[in-house]
């Protein structure tokens, strides 16, 4: 019995830091992404196309092991995430433009899907009584590897270590993860012990989430390889199509509300957390600090709360917490957009309050009232938001700030007399969000310190102005919570997790 909790806790640890490493590369990515801009000539938007690449890969990835996962065994699926890890920071560190820093990062996030397609189930089928609680925990891995990161991408930098040595330093947690789960057993997930078919499995996620998840893979391989839009959409219908002559079901309407609510929550807490650094460097700067700062600050408060989160799941319940979660964030966001100086630290602090439980406590919601939907719906929820902020999120904040930019520019000049728009904002460039301009970095690197320090004001401004514009989605997210508590207490009399007839003793399997 002993010698089986010893094999739980090191499994346990072995996820844990399988999520350190992928927060190792997101912290590392975010802190020099403004280097390679300068190094490689990269626009914001194509940053946040890289940014991005490290989000919907993971979606793809997570949903195909979601698929056969069962079959094919956890394991093989955490070799998988181990050798793409291992091969993306070989590419990554041997970059000389845009398209290896992107090919890098797709890899890096396809071996984060494989992983996490693992992770979230193993630690639920653990824990089925307390899933939202270890959950939590669990994902408390992502602040904590953000703080490790960050504080050691901080020293590399101060130290002036090449952005090549930077990078390297991913494999740390991905040797640790590695050796812990190479000789570890993985249990069978309740669904499967509970004798739930596989198509009953499909049918809780249905016609309807299988929709979701396909059109945003669609649209994001249609902008890779430059797909007309109708190419995507006929594609969407016809994969959509034959799923849906399989299972036959539209999915269990709460289960759908939910993984769309998925697409914001993401955009709320990754979308931000990809630009925090860049955003909030102007304002730390007048303070002599890093943006990086602010990062690593609300991360340490996310890594305490995850993993204390127990007693606050227990007393407002998985839906009250995430309603009180989203009110929080809303007034981060906003305050984060006008702080300075100081205030900016305060304003940090409700941030992070806010997009502490967002992610953890929705994969416990959605795996204690879809336990039939197994390892599928669980995922597939992790994976509506990774490609939901891959497609959208990321992008959209590089993009308000391009646009910004080109705008108050513009009027910058009809209100001074000048040519800056004219002569700087040159360059045509065309996104997902369509075509767009932005400033020609050779040409202002060459230009007058006045005129530098002007667009230098300019750029920072429309910085604040992608967290105001961010701040819409919690706001979504606030509502749709609130209507679910209300629905709960007319329909069920309140929120009660959903049990299936199974085993305590969950025994382990070597696949």
């Amino acid at each position: 019995m002993q010698e089986d909790a010893r094999a739980k806790k090191l499994l346990f640890w072995g996820c844990f830091m399988a999520i350190v490493a992928s927060a190792f590369g997101f912290v590392f990515r975010a802190f020099i992404m403004a280097q390679w801009g300068t190094q490689f000539g990269l626009s914001k938007t194509q940053q946040g196309e890289i940014f991005g690449v490290g989000f919907w890969p993971f979606g793809i990835s997570i949903v195909l092991f979601s698929l056969v996962i069962d079959k094919i065994g956890y394991k093989k699926s955490m070799i998988f995430g181990f050798v793409c890890h291992v091969a993306s920071v070989i590419i990554t560190v041997m970059a000389n433009g845009y398209w290896a820093l992107y090919v890098g990062t797709f890899l890096f996030a396809l071996g984060n899907g494989a992983v996490e397609a693992v992770v979230n189930p193993v630690v639920a089928t653990m824990y089925p009584k307390e899933k939202t609680k270890w959950l939590n925990i669990l994902h408390a891995a992502w602040p904590a590897g953000m703080v490790a990161g960050g504080l050691l991408g901080i020293f590399m930098i101060n130290q002036q270590f090449p952005w090549s040595i930077i990078i390297g330093f991913i494999m740390l947690p991905v040797v640790v993860y590695g050796w812990l789960i190479v000789k570890r057993e993985f249990p069978v997930n309740e669904r499967v012990k509970a004798g739930v078919t596989y198509l009953e499995m499909l049918k809780e996620v249905g016609i309807l989430g299988a929709l979701v998840i396909i059109a945003l893979s669609m649209f994001q391989l249609g902008s890779l390889f430059g797909w007309s839009t109708t190419v995507s959409v006929i594609g969407t219908l016809l994969v959509t199509g034959l799923f849906g002559f399989y299972v036959r079901s539209l999915g269990q309407p709460v289960f759908i509300l939910l993984i769309l609510i998925m697409l914001p929550l993401a955009t709320t807490e990754l979308g931000t957390d990809s630009w925090i650094t860049d955003l909030m460097t102007p304002a730390m700067a007048e303070k002599g600090l890093q943006g990086g700062w602010v990062l690593i600050y609300t991360s340490i408060i996310m890594a305490f709360l995850r993993f204390y989160s127990g007693p606050i799941v227990h007393r407002l319940s998985p839906l009250g917490l995430l309603a009180t979660s989203s009110f929080i964030a809303v007034i981060g966001l906003f305050f984060l957009s006008q702080a300075t100086g100081m205030m900016i630290i305060v304003a940090a602090t409700v941030y992070a309050l806010g997009k502490t439980y967002f992610w953890p406590t929705m994969l416990g919601l959605v795996s204690e009232q879809f336990p039939k939907g197994g390892a599928l719906a669980l995922n597939f929820t992790g994976a509506v938001g990774m490609m939901g902020v891959g497609v959208v999120g990321a992008v959209v904040l590089g993009f308000v700030q391009d646009k910004e930019l080109d705008q108050n520019l513009a009027l910058y000049d009809k209100n001074n007399n000048t040519a800056l728009h004219s002569t700087y904002v040159t360059q045509e460039k065309t996104g997902i969000f369509g075509a767009y301009k932005t400033i020609d970095a050779e040409k202002l690197a060459t230009a007058p310190l006045e005129t530098t320090a002007i667009v230098q004001v300019v750029q920072n401004q429309a910085k604040k102005d992608a967290l105001k514009t961010v701040a819409i989605f919690p706001i979504v997210m606030f509502a749709c919570y609130v209507g679910l508590i209300l629905w709960f207490r007319s329909r069920k009399g309140g929120y009660k997790q959903v049990e299936l007839e199974t085993s305590e003793a969950l025994p382990l399997a070597e696949y």
